[in-house]
């Protein structure tokens, strides 16, 4: 059974630079739920806009915590 994490990105568009051209590797946020999560970051480059990244997503990881898909809501 997967499951699933909720939580919010607000990221300047000079950090998100970052992401995409691949300088940062991993990603690190807190969850709704307090926990922390870190992901690898090309799974964020497709949300990047001329703004950077901003909004509440949902990532999804198998029963061996693969990463399953991340998507926003």
């Amino acid at each position: 059974m997967a499951s699933e994490l909720r939580f919010h990105l607000n990221i300047s568009r000079e950090q998100a630079l970052r992401y995409y051209q691949g300088m940062a590797k991993a990603v690190v946020v807190t969850t709704t739920t307090g926990q922390k999560l870190q992901f690898p970051a090309e799974h964020i480059r497709p949300f990047i806009d001329q703004n950077g990244i901003s909004g509440q997503f949902k990532i999804q990881f198998d029963n061996n915590n693969k990463l399953i898909g991340l998507k926003r809501v």
